[in-house]
C-alpha cells in the first residue's frame, strides 16, 4: 500500500503576488478617478470663490491663486502615490487611470503656474555700478 504525501503548506500570499481581478481593478480605478475629479473641482471652486470675495485686494487674490496652485500640486503627488500603490498590487487598469489623472493634473499645474508667473513678472534688473543715465535727449552720451 502506498502512503499519500501530505498536503503542502499553503504559501503566504502577498498582495502583489497575484494580479488583481479585472472587475475590482476597473471599479477601483474609476472610483478613484471620480473622487479625484470631485476633490479637484471642489478645491478649485473654493479657491475661485476666495478670489471672487477678495475683489480688489490684490494680496488676498495672489494668496488664493498660490493656494490653488499648491492644492493642485498636492493632488498631483497624491495621484502619483496611488499610481505607485496600484503598480504594487498589480492593478494595471487602476494604474493607467491614475496615470491619466497624473497627466491631467500635471497639465493643469503647469498652466496655472505659467499663468501666475506671466501675471507676476520678476523685477527689472538693477543697472551696473558704472551705469550713468544720459538725460540729454540724444542717443549719444559723451
Amino acid at each position: 500500500m502506498t502512503c499519500a504525501l501530505p498536503e503542502p503548506r499553503p504559501r503566504r500570499s502577498w498582495p502583489w503576488s497575484n494580479r488583481t481581478p479585472l472587475r475590482t481593478d476597473v471599479g477601483t480605478g474609476l472610483l478613484l478617478l471620480v473622487v479625484e475629479v470631485v476633490v479637484y473641482v471642489a478645491g478649485s471652486f473654493g479657491h475661485g470663490m476666495e478670489v471672487w470675495v477678495a475683489q480688489t485686494d490684490q494680496a488676498r487674490i495672489d494668496a488664493a491663486q498660490r493656494a490653488g496652485i499648491a492644492w493642485t500640486q498636492y493632488l498631483l503627488i497624491g495621484a502619483l502615490v496611488l499610481a505607485g500603490l496600484a503598480l504594487l498590487v498589480r492593478a494595471p487598469w487602476t494604474m493607467m487611470l491614475q496615470l491619466l489623472a497624473v497627466g491631467t493634473l500635471t497639465v493643469l499645474f503647469v498652466f496655472s503656474q505659467h499663468e501666475y508667473d506671466r501675471t507676476h513678472p520678476g523685477p527689472a534688473p538693477t543697472p551696473s555700478a558704472g551705469y550713468s543715465p544720459c538725460y540729454s535727449g540724444s542717443n549719444r552720451c559723451d
